[in-house]
């Protein structure tokens, strides 16, 4: 039996009835691929009440929800990208990093450069969950000790920085967590599509922006790395099938849009960035086109659904600096 959802302060969820949430999942590099489609999504109209993210995803709904939902706000994420690419946060030398990881070399946490990273953009050690307003935020992550998901957001006290920190610890560029009695590492492994932390919050309509590119992975290839990378890859392809399965007992559509690029794309490939979010707007688009196109009446009912709720202003802006000097 698969375990429930456990949040890193142990509350329990606030149900939002009606809500809409977009669902990031985590996928490296790739993560360029949901900002172009979020800005599609945001051109149409669409907003969320809850953000909810793993990994990349993660760090992608951070950005947003303290800087605002707003197209702005998805240009300032769009630099935010560049930045990344320049810092080379996840270098292609991991073959000798995993040496460094497995033979527990002295010294190498990796995780504080990417602390340094979402610091020098502007996120602040003393932002709490609480201080975000207009969105909702949710952050998945693993416990290696407790063999569970955990889930960052329930507690309006808990720091949105360790949460993202927690979500981002994918060995071996960045070392797990270690917290109290919790081993925490990225949420991919437990939940890269994390469609079951929406549904527990409230969700009660899912736009998913899903980054698993099989291809990756070729299949001919042979050795303990491709290997390693097709036992992730199943493993990772039966949690979503699981996910989808609950989202539809409950009732719950999930509006799943596949993110893929024209050739694929290493999670440590950062050079891409301008051409991917380019992609991912133009699939989202087609997607919106594709939809609306085979269930008109059903699209545009949920359409006036969203507009009618009065979707609240997503400019909160607390805890990420917005000025030039941060």
């Amino acid at each position: 039996m698969r375990r429930p959802l456990r949040s890193a302060a142990r509350s329990g969820a606030n149900d939002v009835s009606e809500a809409v949430a977009f669902v990031l999942s985590g996928g490296g590099a790739r993560g360029a691929l949901q900002v172009g489609a979020i800005r599609a999504l945001l051109e149409a109209g669409i907003r969320p009440d809850l953000l909810v993210g793993t990994s990349i995803g993660a760090v992608n709904a951070t950005y947003l929800a303290v800087r605002g939902l707003s197209l702005e706000g998805v240009e300032s994420l769009v630099e935010a990208w560049h930045a990344a690419a320049a810092a080379d946060l996840l270098p292609a030398n991991y073959l000798w990093l995993t040496l460094r990881v497995l033979f527990n070399r002295a010294g190498w946490r990796p995780y504080h450069r990417m602390r340094d990273f979402f610091v020098g953009q502007g996120l602040s050690p003393d932002l709490r969950f609480g201080d975000i307003q207009g969105v909702r935020l949710f952050l998945v992550a693993a416990d290696l000790n407790a063999g569970c998901p955990v889930l960052y957001g329930t507690d309006p006290q808990h720091s949105v920085l360790e949460g993202l920190l927690a979500s981002t610890a994918l060995p071996p560029w960045v070392h797990p967590l270690e917290k109290g009695e919790q081993l925490l590492m990225d949420g991919g492994v437990v939940s890269n599509l994390p469609v079951e932390a929406a549904l527990n919050q409230g969700a009660r309509a899912i736009i998913a922006l899903d980054l698993a590119d099989p291809r990756t992975i070729p299949l001919g290839e042979h050795g303990f790395g491709p290997f390693l990378g097709k036992l992730m890859r199943t493993v990772e392809q039966r949690q979503v099938d699981l996910e989808l399965a609950l989202a539809a007992a409950r009732g719950v559509p999930v509006h799943r849009i596949v993110l893929h690029s024209d050739e694929p794309v290493p999670v440590w490939d950062f050079q891409h960035t301008d051409e991917l979010i380019a992609r991912g707007y133009e699939i989202a688009r087609r997607e919106m086109a594709h939809r609306a196109a085979e269930h008109p009446a059903w699209w545009q009912r949920w359409l006036r659904r969203l507009f009618s709720s009065d979707r609240r202003s997503r400019n909160g802006t607390r805890g990420w600096k917005t000025d030039d000097h941060g």
